[in-house]
């Protein structure tokens, strides 16, 4: 079930181009970059060495969400997979979409700031760029408002390991997922009236898609709700590409502070969020970092090439425009 990755060789790559670093020939270059990583790995992976991703988008008849992919209430499926090594810890669990465009303009710009910095003001008096998701239609404001928070990921996930048929709970972590800045300065929590979230939102309504409203999104924990609720702060921070991954949780605790021990799992699926009317795909992705960062070397190194390409570049002008240009500010002086 789990896909292994090719490994990446920027050696052969290198060779491949020796002869092709002119200023013509760099976009090129670039073009093949962006085919080599479409080919050794998909977006789930990220080119991480020991990445491992489950589809559950659920079209094809043979998948076990496939019931699901039209989205029914209440609707649970279950992938089962295997590792048959220890997966070293820590172990990160992302959700991943496709064809997913949160940089498109409109929709980014589609929140109200002040609102999510816990303005009160602006709860009954939505700024218009939350438009269409500004008032329900009843006419009560919608808190938040606007196309990005309306849009939240709502699966659900737990993880069993199954040990002699039975099924063992593997604890997500869910805190400390999102920017520290995000959950310290860019969004806050209104103030509580008389000692209640729920009270701060009186006269608004939840936005259209969610199930339930902001003061209660993490019923297991106070401090997790509203706009400081971290997987909410996780979906705000918008993507850059349409294919792409997010946090869900961290397993670090109890038996699997290592990692994930070899063994058969089973994947328990709460599968609300629609994908196929946009022909957008649904992923989760085990994955785990060094000390350093990420495991595979290429993009790194990559990085240091272009960069050597651009500093050499710009020597080059550098010298030409000396050589050339000066020359004739003299002539006309």
């Amino acid at each position: 079930m789990s896909k292994p990755l090719k490994k990446i060789s920027l050696t052969k790559l290198l060779h491949q181009n020796k002869n092709k670093w002119s200023f013509i020939k760099l976009r090129q270059f670039y073009q093949s970059l962006e085919k080599i990583l479409k080919e050794t790995c998909s977006y789930a992976e990220l080119c991480t060495n020991n990445g491992h991703w489950l589809d559950y988008t659920g079209t094809e008849m043979n998948s076990s969400c496939f019931s699901c992919s039209s989205v029914k209430p209440d609707c649970v499926c279950e992938l089962t997979f295997s590792f048959s090594q220890l997966f070293e810890g820590p172990v990160f669990f992302y959700y991943g979409l496709s064809n997913y465009y949160q940089n498109y303009r409109q929709y980014g710009v589609s929140k109200d700031a002040n609102q999510l910095s816990g303005d009160t003001t602006y709860f009954l008096s939505p700024q218009d760029t939350c438009s269409p998701y500004q008032y329900d239609s009843s006419g009560k404001p919608i808190v938040p408002c606007g196309s990005i928070a309306n849009s939240k990921f709502n699966d659900t996930f737990k993880l069993y390991l199954m040990v002699n048929g039975v099924k063992t709970l593997v604890p997500f972590d869910g805190k400390g997922i999102a920017w520290w800045t995000d959950y310290n300065v860019k969004y806050r929590n209104p103030a509580t009236v008389n000692g209640s979230l729920a009270k701060a939102f009186d006269g608004t309504v939840k936005p259209p898609n969610w199930p339930k409203p902001a003061y209660e999104l993490d019923p297991s924990d106070a401090a997790n709700n509203g706009f400081v609720n971290q997987d909410f702060l996780v979906w705000m921070r918008r993507a850059a590409l349409p294919n792409f991954r997010k946090l869900y949780g961290r397993i670090t605790g109890g038996d699997y502070s290592q990692g994930l021990p070899a063994g058969n799992y089973t994947l328990q699926i709460n599968y609300n969020y629609p994908v196929v009317n946009f022909k957008g795909t649904k992923k989760v992705i085990f994955s785990n970092v060094s000390w350093m960062g990420g495991k595979n070397e290429f993009l790194g190194l990559a990085y240091l090439v272009i960069g050597c390409l651009c500093v050499v570049m710009a020597i080059v002008m550098l010298i030409v425009y000396a050589k050339y240009k000066f020359s004739d500010d003299d002539d006309m002086q």
